[in-house]
């Protein structure tokens, strides 16, 4: 059988790969697998799960809750609610699992499965391939007074709220934090269309929100974090001082300054980086990001004090790198920005809000993210490829050498093969985009003419 679990949970396309029958035997056996652990010792065991706003999601989170409460697990429904919203939820609420229902930047066909542990943590691999494993085992089944509770706990979203504000104040140091700023929400019809526009206004600012309006079907529809276009335009005709555009699950964040150009992940961990450098915040002056961040952003750092520790793609990779050097900030180029101070996992609202601190406390963004350049990146995929070999193939070797050689401090080269696909990416920055995409294409022929299947 192939395996379930991804770098994100179980995602696919819904009613197809990920159905009730899969999402109800899942939510049994981590519940299982979790209670062996140890996790429920002396008391009744119990869930909160939340999903974001797409059709799918009603009946896979139903379908969880009766296998959950089936296993004798007391459940709390949130309803739609931010995976991050969940993940705070799990801790605040003292329950022992959290499951996510959604596909955060997919298209609403698709949807996905992922559980949180106590306290609101990503499972780790190990405790996924568990779960795994006990999918479909034979189990002996409560009765009467040990079946689970199934509770409304939608009420619960005020309590995420009021930590999200409370964390922009601590981190800018003041009460009402985003005061005087009037900031555009691009909501991407999902689960932030309630719950970010409500923070950054209790926050302080003066907020206009776009692709609010969910219908179960237009999540991610030509909206939110990939597609920016919408809220370059309102931006700039609401004149505001910025705007934040989120993804159907809202764990990550994008914005556009004042001018409508986007500010991306990078730029964002980077002016982050050197306000929290300034205030003492950011733990050993380190920042963790990927190793598909921008080479502007390691100079930019560099210049000001602060190390890039690099970890594999993946927000969970990042999170682990935190987690062992006991870092305080890290995050992807796609804006995952983690703020482990205030958060177990990306928060694309919390991100929004420190953002928007940062505006009120120093002025338009666009002058804060002067220093973070951002250097032409060109991605190449190269299909039907031995990934095996990327990293032992002589010539393919000697090709990466020789570019490196050509760009030497100006430039940068990775090849990335892919976990799961025949697939070799390659990756290159330039000074130039003419140079950039250059040497790219000359990598992704050696490729092609080397590990070709």
């Amino acid at each position: 059988m192939a395996r379930l679990f991804g770098t994100d949970g179980v995602r696919g396309l819904a009613n197809r790969d990920i159905t009730a029958e899969l999402a109800l035997d899942l939510a049994v056996a981590a519940a299982h697998v979790l209670a062996e652990r140890g996790d429920f010792t002396g008391h009744r065991p119990r869930a909160v799960i939340g999903r974001d706003t797409r059709v799918s999601g009603q009946f896979l989170s139903a379908a969880v809750s009766a296998g959950l409460a089936s296993a004798g697990v007391d459940v709390l429904d949130v309803g739609e609610l931010p995976t991050p919203g969940i993940a705070y939820v799990t801790g605040y609420a003292d329950a022992d699992i959290g499951v996510v229902i959604s596909a955060s930047h997919n298209p609403a066909p698709d949807n996905g499965i992922k559980f949180f542990s106590r306290g609101g943590h990503k499972l780790d691999d190990a405790l996924e391939a568990a779960i795994e494993a006990r999918v479909g085992d034979p189990w002996e089944r409560p009765i009467g007074a040990g079946v689970g509770r199934i509770e409304d706990a939608g009420a619960l979203a005020q309590a995420y709220v009021e930590h999200l504000v409370a964390s922009a104040s601590s981190f800018a140091g003041r009460e009402t934090p985003l005061a005087g700023v009037t900031v555009v929400v691009d909501a991407a019809h999902g689960a932030a269309s309630y719950v970010g526009p409500a923070a950054l206004s209790a926050a302080g600012a003066t907020v206009h929100t776009i692709n609010a309006l969910p219908n179960g079907l237009n999540i991610n529809d030509g909206v939110g974090s990939t597609h920016m276009a919408g809220l370059q335009a309102a931006v700039v005709a609401r004149r505001a001082d910025f705007g934040v555009a989120f993804d159907g699950d809202a764990d990550r964040c994008l914005a556009v300054d004042h001018t409508g150009e986007i500010v991306n992940g990078d730029q964002i961990m980077g002016l982050l980086a050197l306000a929290m450098r300034d205030s003492g915040s950011l733990y050993h002056d380190t920042l963790v990001a990927t190793v598909m961040s921008n080479l502007g952003l390691h100079r930019a750092m560099r210049a000001g004090g602060v190390t890039v520790v690099e970890a594999a793609v993946g927000d969970r990779y990042v999170l682990e790198a935190m987690r062992e050097g006991g870092f305080t900030l890290g995050g992807e180029q796609s804006g995952h920005v983690i703020l482990a101070d205030y958060a177990t996992t990306g928060d694309g609202v919390l991100t929004a809000l420190v953002i928007g601190a940062q505006v009120r406390a120093n002025g338009q963004l666009r002058a804060q993210c002067a220093s973070i350049e951002t250097l032409p990146q060109v991605l190449i995929n190269v299909t039907n490829a031995d990934r095996s070999r990327v990293h032992t193939d002589r010539a393919l070797l000697d090709a990466v050498s020789a570019a490196r050689a050509d760009l030497g401090q100006d430039g940068r080269v990775l090849l990335r093969p892919s976990g799961t696909e025949p697939l070799v990416r390659v990756m290159v920055e330039a000074k130039t985009e003419a140079d950039a995409r250059a040497h790219a294409e000359r990598l992704a022929d050696v490729v092609r003419e080397q590990l070709s299947l």
